[in-house]
């Protein structure tokens, strides 16, 4: 293995732990302010780390050359609204102590979004991917059939990002760039949205407590650097093997939410799961031999 697939793998595992574990850890820290504050604090935080990193990479002439295209900020404007729907149920389920839940829709993800890739954009296929596809709709029919086990967050979190990552190859912007300009898109939502939390009374963020303002700002870096280094890893080391890579995050999402925080999980989900383990373990099977 040369030097550079090395400092790839280095960064996307890197990256893929960040999202299992930091931002687990960070997210829980924090979960006082609750999901709906905590998510505009993301939004808005998100959206000035990003004006910083464009400034520092010397970005901004991609930027200005997207907002010019009219398609191309429509469709962000819509990846914009997928985003804010999938970081809300996120939060949401790191609250309410369904990160196992979460990490379910995270384990799906990818295979999703190969289903749509099929579906959408006639991408080939093979019997593996079928097959991993197959499995994973079993698994949820499954989870269906027994309903108090349907793990609600982890499915609105997959079919968010899949849709989200589906729209966005539509669209011919860096990673970075793009989520620049859906922040900026979010914000004046995300702005109301603190203002009627104001209007009650039930907020924590404030200048006169600058110890709770600093905890909540970090929401901003929390999200974009692990983007940068799993970028990173894709730019050295391949898609292929960061893609494989990725799936650290929900292993250590489900490890944390199963044994760190003691959450709830009873023999159907454990079944549920099973089927998207042997689902995954095809898929990276297939991943591998297609590098």
């Amino acid at each position: 293995m040369n030097k550079k697939a090395l400092y790839g793998i280095i960064y996307a595992a890197s990256g893929s732990l960040w999202w299992g574990t930091i931002g687990v850890l960070y997210f829980k820290s924090v979960s006082f302010a609750g999901p709906i504050e905590l998510v505009v604090h993301r939004t808005i935080w998100t959206a000035l780390s990003l004006i910083i990193t464009t400034t520092l990479f010397s970005k901004w002439n991609d930027f200005f050359n997207i907002i010019k295209k009219k398609k191309e900020m429509f469709y962000l404007f819509i990846t914009g609204i997928l985003i804010f729907a999938n970081w809300s149920t996120w939060i949401y389920a790191v609250v309410i102590n369904k990160i196992i839940d979460a990490s379910f829709g995270y384990f799906i993800m990818p295979i999703l979004s190969v289903f749509f890739g099929i579906l959408f954009f006639k991408e080939p296929y093979n019997k593996q991917k079928i097959l991993s596809v197959s499995l994973v709709a079993i698994s949820v029919a499954y989870l269906l059939l027994n309903f108090a086990s349907v793990p609600w967050v982890g499915l609105i979190v997959a079919f968010t990002w899949s849709f989200y990552t589906l729209l966005r190859k539509k669209i011919n912007v860096e990673s970075d760039v793009g989520l620049l300009i859906e922040s900026i898109f979010l914000t004046p939502i995300a702005l109301i949205i603190f203002y009627l939390i104001t209007l009650d009374g039930n907020y924590y963020f404030s200048f006169n407590d600058p110890q709770v303002a600093f905890w909540l700002f970090l929401a901003g870096p929390i999200t974009v650097i692990p983007l940068f280094l799993f970028l990173k890893g894709v730019d050295l080391a391949g898609l292929g093997t960061s893609g494989m890579l990725f799936f650290i995050t929900p292993t250590c999402q489900f490890l944390m939410g199963a044994f760190y925080y003691n959450e709830y999980f009873d023999l159907n989900k454990l079944i549920g799961f099973i089927i998207i383990w042997i689902a995954v373990a095809i898929y990276l099977h297939d991943l591998k031999k297609n590098q």
